[in-house]
This record gives C-alpha cells, structure tokens and sequence, in this order.
C-alpha cells in the first residue's frame, strides 16, 4: 500500500495471525511528524486547536477539508523539537491515532474499513515491550480496543468534517488566502495553498442559515476558525532566531486579484 495521510509508510490489517505475538511501545516522540508543516483537524478539535495554532483549509483531490499550520517551509515542522518530543501545545487526533488508522476494504466495498497499522512504527515489536496488541488465546487486549474505539470515533468526526466543509463551499464563505513572512535576513516571502473564511460573508448568510449552523455549533467553529488566524505570530516566535530561515510572519491575508 502506497505512504497513506502523510506519515503512513508500510499500512497492513491488524490481525490475531499475522499479530498475535506483537506489542506496541507508544512514546511521547513525533520524529514521524518532523517533516510535517500542516496536518488535518477534525471539526471537533477547533476549539482546543484554536487556542495554539492557525487553522485554515485545504483543498486537495476535489474536497476541502481543514488543518493546522505547523510550519511555513516544506519539510519543517517548528512543533517538533530537536529531541522529537512536541512543543506545539494541543496534539491533533490525526497524530495521537498513530501508528493506527482506518483503511477501506482491500476488496473495495464502499463503506466498510479495517483497522490497520504502519508496520514501519518503531514501537511495534515482538519482544513484549509496551501494550500487546492480542493475549495468547488471539482476542483482542484492552489497548487495542480502546485504539479501535478512537480511530472509528475519528472516522465519524472525519465524515461529520467533510459535511461541515461542504455547507461553508456551498455558501461560498472560502476565500483563498496566503501567510505573508519575513526571512532572519530581510528577504520576504508568502505561505499559500490554502484558504480561509471571510468574515463578512459570514455575517451576510441567510437567517434559516445562520439558525441550522448554530444549532450545529457550526457556527462556534467558524469563529474559532477565525481567532486562531492571530497564532500565525505565535508560530512564527518558534522560529530560532539564531539560525538563518524564516523569522516571524507578518499576517494572513486574501490572495492579491490577478492582474
């Protein structure tokens, strides 16, 4: 199976056969995630995520969806610290649920998904040390229940997402958008790739609207969308000053019309 979500490198179905005999060291280091300057958000993290980081949207294979800023240059993550441990406040689910993750059926039914694991993970190993996966008679452990049970509360909440981002396309409430920076050396430069509400559009949606997304607290989500804007500075203040690259952004800001 080809690298899955970004960090996934070897992804194969959990089973008592090919498992049985495995156990899985978590730790608290995120080294898989050190290459990483965005990751998916769930619309339920909004809130927590809100307070640490910048979230904005992502267009990609014809859907939307949103994530967080983690860095402004390919290949760096600035809440991944030198010793791999995590420096960037809230953990998103999509990086707590690894090395597990849901995969749809190897036959191709729609609908239906396994439970997998990225073989490649480090932790996972045959010499007892951490969490087994399966006791001696090939049920499932504790550990890898409650694992099932949060990569499927993660399934839920990624399909209850995809709904909230269709109803913010279908209004029209996106607009692109870019993250304006500055270089420890002067130099001047942009993060774009994504998009971001706007606010008036927000202001302007129908009352029949404006009612259905707060009774789904849609609505909570787009204003904590729009607060978490100010954390790009934030981000930016986690760049080494010492060290040639990016220093702190300037602003997040719509893409300029073209000429």
């Amino acid at each position: 199976m080809a690298k899955q979500l970004l960090i996934y490198d070897r992804v194969v179905p959990v089973s008592s056969d090919a498992h049985r005999d495995w156990s899985v060291k978590i730790t608290d280091q995120y080294d898989f995630a050190r290459t990483l300057n965005s990751v998916p958000l769930l619309a339920a993290e909004f809130v927590a995520a809100a307070q640490d980081y910048t979230i904005v949207f992502a267009s990609g294979d014809g859907s939307i969806f949103p994530a967080v800023l983690l860095g402004f240059e390919d290949g760096k993550n600035l809440c991944v610290a030198e010793d791999g441990t995590w420096i960037g406040g809230y953990v998103p689910a999509f990086l707590r649920r690894y090395p597990f993750v849901f995969a749809e059926d190897v036959q191709g039914e729609e609908g239906k998904f396994t439970l997998c694991i990225d073989e490649e993970y480090p932790g996972l190993n045959q010499e007892g040390r951490g969490e087994r996966l399966f006791d001696s008679e090939g049920n499932r452990t504790q550990f890898l229940q409650t694992m099932l049970t949060f990569v499927t509360q993660f399934q839920a909440q990624f399909q209850r997402t995809k709904m909230f981002c269709d109803r913010l396309n279908a209004l029209g409430l996106l607009e692109t958008a870019q993250a304006r920076f500055t270089t420890a050396d002067g130099r001047t430069g942009t993060l774009g790739g994504f998009m971001t509400i706007v606010r008036d559009r927000l202001k302007a949606i129908s009352d029949a609207d404006l009612k259905e997304m707060f009774t789904s607290d849609e609505l909570e989500m787009c204003f904590a969308h729009l607060h978490s804007l100010q954390n790009v500075n934030r981000l930016g203040s986690r760049i080494p000053t010492r060290a040639a690259g990016l220093a702190e952004p300037m602003e997040i800001a719509p893409d300029a019309p073209a000429t």
